[in-house]
């Protein structure tokens, strides 16, 4: 790539376990010839996603080239991380082809976009595209909003009312801002499903956009990267629940780490996991445990009360074999005393 050809950046955006760093994994095990850059924003002090990543590093994405944006939304810390963190990577000697970035799950991607409008990169980055990543299962059962109609039918008769919560809110602005929308877990989600979860991302969508329907983040590269969107230049087409100007902070939101002892059952481990998810109200769960007798470290992700677990890696010889798990939830469901008490 010539130095004068502008760096395609591709935002990828989604609810939390929609399975972006699923997507990201498939494509850098299939690069097509491009040199790969990541940027992970995590929500949480304990970078599991960056670090799953890291274990893809290759050739075509060295580890070097994959960044971690910790505990601050990447939406919110835009001057002090972001800026900074892109041009490290335009200054990569060879530099990327392409740069990937993974929002967190509570991230609103239009302030992202508006970031390269900044003078020191816009000459030099276009935003090549906005892959949105929805959870088939979770939207057709309508996890965004109590009752999706109701809400709308009475929004529509009083401008006063606003019955959205805010996870409607940022599913919504994901779905805006997007230029191609990615259906995951579409085999929990059931033909039935499939086509509510449809039928729900198009009321939301400004305008009409691809759905294209993934299994375990398989998308042909093709079809997502090379979008040429220039999304930089068209953000009034990308309505937002936060256009007009006010801070946007993630107050509804928590996060706590728990640190666990080594586990004697990797199932029991998880039906807690499930129950305290139920119980209480969490969205999400991920992190990693270590299990006696075993040398590989258990990954744990849990969207709810789905949870899943294997073994990603061994643990190396001067690692203290110490689980961590990052639990998020609503501000008001997250009891620190009741979650460590659950999953210990």
């Amino acid at each position: 790539m010539s130095t004068l050809e502008k760096l395609p950046v591709s935002v990828i955006t989604g609810f939390l376990g929609s399975g972006k760093t699923t997507l990201i994994r498939h494509l850098l095990e299939n690069p097509q010839g491009r040199r790969l850059a990541v940027v992970v924003n995590e929500f949480g002090d304990v970078g599991v996603d960056g670090e799953i990543l890291k274990g893809c590093a290759d050739e075509n994405c060295p580890a070097e080239n994959i960044l971690e944006l910790a505990n601050g939304c990447i939406c919110c810390t835009v001057a002090d991380d972001f800026i900074p963190t892109i041009q490290q990577l335009m200054a990569l000697d060879p530099r990327p082809d392409h740069i990937l970035i993974e929002t967190s799950g509570l991230a609103l991607p239009k302030p992202l976009l508006k970031a390269f409008d900044w003078p020191d990169i816009r000459s030099r980055i276009t935003v090549d595209g906005v892959i949105a990543l929805a959870d088939a299962e979770a939207v057709a059962a309508g996890r965004f909003a109590p009752d999706v109609d109701k809400v709308e039918a009475q929004r529509l008769a009083d401008d006063s009312l606003d019955h959205e919560t805010p996870l409607s809110e940022v599913f919504e602005d994901q779905i805006s801002c997007a230029d191609i929308v990615l259906l995951t877990k579409t085999d929990l989600a059931g033909a039935e499903g499939i086509a509510k979860a449809k039928g729900i991302v198009a009321e939301e969508a400004p305008r009409t956009l691809p759905v294209i329907e993934v299994a375990e983040g398989r998308v042909d590269p093709r079809v997502i990267l090379g979008l040429e969107a220039k999304a930089e230049d068209d953000l009034d087409a990308r309505p937002s629940h936060h256009d007009t100007p006010h801070d946007h902070d993630h107050e509804e939101f928590d996060s706590i780490v728990v640190d666990l002892p080594e586990q004697t059952d990797p199932q029991a481990l998880a039906e807690r996991i499930a129950k305290m998810a139920e119980e209480q109200n969490i969205l999400r769960v991920k992190g990693y445990a270590a299990v006696a007798g075993k040398p590989m470290r258990l990954l744990v992700q849990a969207v709810g009360a789905r949870v899943r677990t294997q073994f990603d890696r061994p643990w190396a010889a001067d690692e203290a074999r110490q689980g961590r798990l990052v639990v998020i939830a609503e501000h008001d469901d997250i009891d620190r005393a009741r979650i460590t008490a659950a999953l210990t």
